[in-house]
């Protein structure tokens, strides 16, 4: 494919970039920018601009408000999106669910949960990885026993981001414990439900991660009931809907816009010294290393660019094999970025009081860019384990691309 701008993405780039500058709210944009997430309240506000806009979601088929955008003018979204430190609409339920539902659900499923996906008016969340099912997802044991006309959930679901925010959870769950049988394949015996959070039986407890942040938690289902209509798709089918999920998660998570615009800002605070330090552009061996991650990020935004053409032709068929490409490289390229920001800060990355809890509340040592920055240095090592770890998609490259 042509890797030059037509004039016309040309001007589309322009377009939404001046958009998205003129509208997203400063204290938004701040908090993004210093490394911080928007809050529950904030995320709805900005997803609700776009969605005026016809924005929220734009990859979506245009009768559910998508925006019939080419595969390279959604780059450029997702691209200007992060350049402009703006949160990207709620993943969950953004990029993850709505495509499964508009592909595989009913009518009535379309109809009541895709409208209010697009303005935020539901916050969903994943219930995909247990404590004994993390990259072998399909071992999962979380239950869904048929009875009348509803299952019975029971179970454990873990590392479930943001689950204190929802009001709704998309569940792989088991509904043929035989499948678990020795000579059975775990995949045939697994469907995917969708469960109202506010459902008796069903409790939320925080994980605190070593940034000292609560973003991801333990959610258990106790004798759940959930309306059979809330299957999506077949019973048993939960797999594939699963399999073509986490194709289109990794495609994002790539977040290529996000790390250009990090390097960037490496690049920037290279050519100023601070605490009485020479600037950084004076190290010939730290330039080599950011140049080097500039290029290879460049290389890497080529491959998304032929990976949405390429998932533009077949929008229904399954996922791109590539895209465990995008998953393994664009979590490296993020781990590259906060390790030169870890390391242009050096002392000053410095945790600012032993409990980590504490850590944010209190004056940076150093410059305020850099008392962020060991905290996002460990958080980002998560990057290579979720939507399937980096060495699960080195087993999809070679099986599904290179054949063995």
């Amino acid at each position: 494919m042509d890797m030059q701008l037509t004039a016309d993405e040309v001007a589309f780039r322009k377009e939404v970039r001046s958009f998205i500058r003129s509208a997203l709210p400063t204290q938004i944009r701040d908090k993004v920018a210093a490394g911080g997430y928007g809050s529950r309240d904030e995320m709805i506000e900005w997803t609700r601009i776009l969605h005026a806009k016809g924005w929220s979601v734009p990859h979506w088929p245009v009768q559910w408000g998508g925006t019939g955008w080419s595969p390279m003018q959604l780059a450029i979204f997702d691209d200007e999106i992060q350049l402009a430190n703006a949160p990207q609409p709620l993943a969950f339920g953004v990029n993850m669910l709505g495509p499964v539902l508009y592909t595989f659900g009913n009518e009535a499923q379309k109809a009541r949960f895709l409208p209010r996906i697009a303005n935020l008016d539901d916050w969903w969340c994943q219930g995909f990885s247990e404590p004994g099912a993390g990259s072998d997802l399909a071992s999962l044991k979380t239950s869904a026993r048929l009875e009348g006309n509803a299952y019975i959930v029971n179970g454990q679901k873990t590392w479930t981001t943001l689950a204190q925010y929802a009001e709704w959870i998309f569940c792989l769950v088991r509904t043929d414990p035989e499948s678990l049988q020795p000579g059975r394949k775990k995949q045939e015996g697994i469907s995917f439900l969708l469960i109202d959070m506010k459902t008796k039986g069903i409790t939320v407890r925080p994980i605190q991660t070593i940034d000292g942040g609560v973003e991801v938690n333990e959610v258990f289902f106790d004798d759940v009931r959930v309306p059979v209509e809330n299957l999506v798709g077949q019973e048993n089918r939960g797999w594939d809907y699963a399999k073509f999920l986490l194709g289109n998660e990794r495609n994002g998570i790539a977040r290529t816009g996000a790390t250009k615009e990090k390097l960037r800002r490496i690049r920037q605070l290279a050519q100023n010294g601070y605490e009485g330090g020479p600037p950084r552009a004076h190290d010939r061996r730290f330039m080599e290393k950011l140049t080097a991650a500039e290029i290879e990020l460049r290389a890497l935004e080529i491959t998304q660019w032929r990976v949405l053409a390429r998932v533009a032709k077949n929008p229904k068929g399954k996922p791109d094999p590539a895209s465990s490409i995008l998953k393994i490289k664009g979590s490296q390229m993020q781990q590259c970025a906060t390790e030169l920001l870890l390391e242009m800060a050096g002392p000053y990355a410095m945790v600012r009081k032993s409990s980590a809890s504490d850590a944010h509340n209190q004056p940076p040592v150093g410059p305020e860019w850099a008392a962020v920055t060991a905290p996002q240095y460990f958080n980002y090592r998560k990057v290579s384990i979720y939507g399937g770890s980096n060495e699960i998609q080195r087993n999809i490259i070679a099986k599904a691309i290179l054949g063995f």
